[in-house]
């Protein structure tokens, strides 16, 4: 597309800006309807990025978005308009603001909250430096729930700095936004806030603004010419309304189904079997209880939510809180289901050890999207969590091999009395399954041969399934296990094995993942152990099976090791 330069930025009229505004909208829709990517939270501040850019000089004034799904319009603005159509694709560009990208994007995000402590980092080195330059953080609603926002709010009269923060209030989320944040901002978008509210903020040493309307030039371009001449002397908090999915009516109307979207994908999602199993459990069981931080929709709680809203907690972008709740909530005798994506456990990690494990308490933890996530990159991937939460004492740690075996291990958790994680990716098959036993393997393939695999979950085991024929066609085969449960793991199983070769495979970093514990258990025997995952790096965006193939979870290099093996 061609898009406005900096230039004809600063002196063309209102009409002018908005007819730039639909010609970005509609490069993001087509863009995303191909690509996939966020797509409501970025047409809603078209009006907002032009807004910014019109007044400010980026890059050399610096601007972090928090959590990022908003940032594609400043992308099309900053040089990178020609490469858009690569969104998301490897290779391409990122869906989140990135460094290497390019200088307009200042900081990575991918996670809410961040970016005003983010901001005040930049700005103190501004200061440090003796520099002279702007710095924003762009924040939605939804983040401001977030409590690593207050603890950055509460350093900002201690660092003796200057910050612009535009507030971003749509209402949402990716569900829509809950708790008292919410109703304190909706009190003063209606014009019914008492001064105690906007006193909260000066408290923290912000000059209020708000509140205006963000799709509205007229309105909104005056109040950030007023934010940035103020913000030469003090922050300033610009208080603006959006509309999620701005000029297309099917987004406005639906701004949490649309808030991500994905190219076609051929499976079944397994947050769909949780959301089927929790409910026939919670008929039968007056204990067992939901919770989630802003993710109702996409973990299949939605059933849950509207069967018994008594016993359904979102509790917005807070993690760490939404586990403490969890723990709470378990000493008094519920069952809490914690549902969360396995990227967004990592922000709970204390309170997974403190607080639920500490305490030995029957919370388990349903960890959606994990192994490689694919095309939101770097900070989606749910390649860490064998790892992180292996060492952790009093945690069973269940990885199904497909979506009934899950629907098995949901309905065996309702009585499991500890603390139990069970990670699984976001599409699926039912398949079949043997019966589930706590830290018992299961044999899937039996071969006469020397050599013997384990396979974490179900992409993991496709894989070596993949390569049976090819593997005894060279004459060579082998013993397939599904490796079910990291923690407590077959430790009697692995030992009872007479195969001299040792190959485990899945879909997280290597570092502290299966193969260190198969190869803990095998410690002074004479086998011979290879390692298949995720090596020590960060994943950047492209699709699952690209990412897998470059990592080396590919038929030829299962193959290759198999045919090894064979060859000593």
């Amino acid at each position: 597309m061609d898009v406005i330069t900096r230039e004809e930025l600063k002196s063309a009229s209102f009409s002018q800006l908005q007819n730039d505004c639909e010609a970005l909208r509609k490069e993001i829709f087509d863009t995303v309807s191909v690509r996939g990517g966020h797509l409501a939270s970025n047409l809603g501040v078209v009006e907002l990025t032009v807004a910014l850019h019109r007044v400010f000089c980026f890059p050399e004034d610096k601007i972090v978005f928090d959590v990022g799904h908003q940032c594609y319009a400043h992308k099309l603005l900053s040089d990178r308009a020609e490469r858009f159509s690569t969104l998301r694709s490897r290779g391409g560009i990122s869906g989140f603001p990135k460094r290497s990208e390019s200088p307009y994007d200042s900081y990575e995000t991918g996670h809410a909250g961040t970016a005003i402590s983010a901001a005040l980092g930049i700005a103190k080195a501004r200061d440090l430096k003796g520099e002279d330059f702007c710095v924003i953080a762009l924040v939605g609603d939804g983040s401001f729930n977030n409590g690593l926002i207050y603890e950055a709010l509460n350093s900002l009269k201690i660092l003796k700095t200057r910050i612009l923060i535009v507030l971003n209030d749509n209402g949402m989320s990716i569900s829509p936004t809950v708790g008292g944040t919410h109703e304190v901002l909706s009190e003063l978008k209606e014009g019914n806030g008492p001064l105690a509210d906007v006193a909260l903020f000066e408290r923290y040493g912000l000059h209020y603004m708000g509140v205006y309307n963000g799709n509205d030039f007229s309105e909104l371009l005056p109040a950030m010419e007023q934010a940035k001449s103020l913000l030469s002397t003090q922050s300033v908090l610009l208080h603006v309304t959006t509309r999620k999915g701005q000029g297309y009516a099917f987004c406005e109307q639906c701004p949490d189904r649309t808030h991500g979207v994905s190219p076609n994908r051929p499976g079944k999602e397994y947050s769909a079997a949780l959301g089927e199993e929790l409910n026939a459990l919670a008929e039968k069981d007056p204990r067992i209880v939901a919770v989630t931080a802003a993710m109702t929709d996409s973990l299949g709680l939605r059933p849950f939510f509207n069967a018994f809203p008594e016993r359904a907690f979102d509790v917005g972008i807070c993690e760490e809180h939404a586990c403490v709740l969890s723990a709470a909530l378990a000493t008094e005798g519920m069952h809490p289901y914690y549902a969360i994506y396995s990227t967004f456990l990592q922000r709970a990690y204390d309170e997974v050890i403190h607080d639920v494990c500490g305490q030995n308490l029957p919370v388990t933890f349903c960890i959606d999207r994990a192994g490689i996530t694919g095309a939101d990159g770097e900070t989606h991937q749910g390649v860490f969590d064998l790892s992180y939460l292996a060492p952790v004492p009093n945690l069973t740690i269940a990885i199904p091999s497909n979506i009934s075996e899950f629907r098995a291990m949901l309905r065996l958790s309702a009585s499991y009395p500890a603390p139990l994680a069970i990670r699984y990716p976001r599409e699926g098959e039912e398949g079949e399954f043997l019966p589930v036993e706590i830290g018992k393997f299961a044999i899937l393939h039996s071969n006469t041969t020397d050599t013997i695999i384990y396979a974490a979950g179900e992409r993991c085991i496709k894989l070596a399934a993949s390569v049976l024929s090819a593997a005894e066609a060279q004459g060579t085969g082998f013993t397939l296990v599904n490796a079910r449960f990291l923690k407590p793991i077959d430790r009697d199983f692995i030992l009872s094995r007479k195969e001299k070769y040792v190959i485990t495979i899945e879909d997280n970093v290597c570092i502290g993942g299966l193969g260190d514990a198969v190869a803990r258990v095998l410690r002074g025997s004479d086998k011979v152990i290879q390692s298949l995952g995720i090596d020590d790096t960060f994943l950047p965006h492209g699709t699952v099976q690209e990412l897998a193939e470059e990592c080396g979870l590919n038929k030829k290099n299962l193959l290759s090791c198999l045919l090894d093996c064979h060859a000593r």
